[in-house]
């Protein structure tokens, strides 16, 4: 088991509200998570740190996150906390109003793989060289390609493709997305929308197919994402299994 994860500002925006993080507990059970921040004055960095470093800290507590129910639970669970306390701080800090976040986790024991989201940050599980999708965006965008709306290309060039329906902080409760899958992945990655609005599946697919370090892999993705104009701030976070995504 390998992992890394990496943030980086991109080379448009003056400062990057996205953090990432990947972290155990005492019994060797990882937890994967990217939150991507929006807000004026700087409060998207505020909105996506309070995120991260909540749900990092309480997973660093526990022993174990249980059987599967029990994860789950205890995921909806810290994410309704982190929601509140992204509220709060925009009640008692006037100036940033409109602040919240996207957040994508992952947790991975040796009995189940879980998926979680908010927003439009993405999720992914790799097997035999493949990747695959994971999650859904809870975007204006994916709403309308779902209900016939639009393509799935004009989806791509729409003017208002960054416009959430869902996000953390945006109301006093939230609904996370989660997702059961076969833990029998070679790999899991997890993004902000930096690399999915400038990378396609097929070329994220490639870089994790190289025969880097996981170190490297999420190091050449960034790269890639600036080389393509890096207009929005980057992050993932990637572990490897071992075996054909090493």
């Amino acid at each position: 088991m390998e992992y890394s994860y990496m943030t980086d500002p991109g080379k448009v925006r003056d400062h990057n509200e996205d953090s990432v993080i990947i972290i155990e507990n005492r019994n060797k059970e990882i937890l994967l998570a990217v939150a991507d921040g929006m807000g004026g004055h700087h409060a998207g960095e505020v909105a996506s740190s309070i995120a991260i470093s909540h749900i990092g800290k309480r997973f660093k507590e526990l022993s174990s996150v249980g059987n599967k129910e029990d994860a789950i639970h205890w995921l909806q669970e810290t994410v309704s906390e982190v929601n509140v306390l992204i509220y709060k701080h925009t009640i008692e800090h006037p100036e940033s109003k409109g602040m919240g976040t996207t957040l994508v986790t992952c947790i991975l024991t040796p009995d189940f793989l879980l998926f979680g989201n908010i927003g439009d940050s993405s999720g992914f599980a790799m097997r035999k060289g493949k990747i695959h999708k994971i999650t859904t965006d809870h975007t204006l965008v994916n709403l309308l390609v779902k209900s016939g709306e639009l393509t799935e290309e004009e989806a791509k060039e729409h003017p208002r493709k960054n416009v959430l329906m869902k996000a953390l902080g945006a109301t006093t409760t939230v609904d996370m997305d989660i997702f059961d899958v076969e833990p029998d992945v070679d790999a899991v990655m997890l993004c902000s929308d930096g690399v999915t609005n400038m990378l396609d599946f097929e070329q994220i697919e490639k870089v994790l197919n190289e025969d880097l370090t996981t170190e490297q892999k999420v190091s050449k993705m960034i790269q890639k994402c600036n080389n393509r104009g890096g207009n929005d701030n980057i992050s993932v976070a990637y572990l490897s299994k071992g075996g054909s995504a090493k």
